[in-house]
């Protein structure tokens, strides 16, 4: 028995395997581009958090002294930070240049919140911020 022989039937049975082979491979990628993509959102992905302003769409006004009033400490008048109010940086500096529009023009008192306002309802909870801080 010579070489070439045995290894005829090898190579024609090697080239039939690999024809069989990319055909298979051709029809199931043909299959898979008839497919309708489908664009679908992450389910797993977490919601955007929004602060309560923009969630709400309010802007806030140096004349709406009431809701100004919620972002300012009752017994001192100082402006809550960001970390305590929760509000995206945008809206927290809009708050703070309101409240001092607001103080200026002798809407609201400096070195306290208004006793009107007292009962009003909370937005945030100062007690308990959304960053610690040193005084924990």
């Amino acid at each position: 028995m010579s070489i070439t022989n045995i290894i005829r039937p090898l190579t024609s049975s090697l080239k039939r395997s690999t024809t069989i082979l990319s055909t298979k491979f051709s029809t199931s990628i043909k299959d898979h581009d008839n497919d309708p993509v489908v664009d679908i959102d992450n389910p797993f992905s977490k919601e955007k958090v929004q602060c309560i302003l923009c969630k709400t769409k309010i802007v806030p006004d140096y004349k709406n002294v009431q809701l100004l009033s919620q972002f300012q400490s009752p017994y001192t008048g100082r402006i809550y930070g960001r970390h305590i109010t929760g509000l995206c940086k945008y809206q927290q500096e809009k708050v703070e240049k309101e409240i001092v529009k607001a103080q200026g023009a002798g809407l609201m008192p400096t070195y306290l919140k208004n006793p009107e306002f007292f009962k009003d309802p909370k937005l945030f909870d100062s007690e308990k911020p959304l960053r610690p801080h040193r005084f924990e």
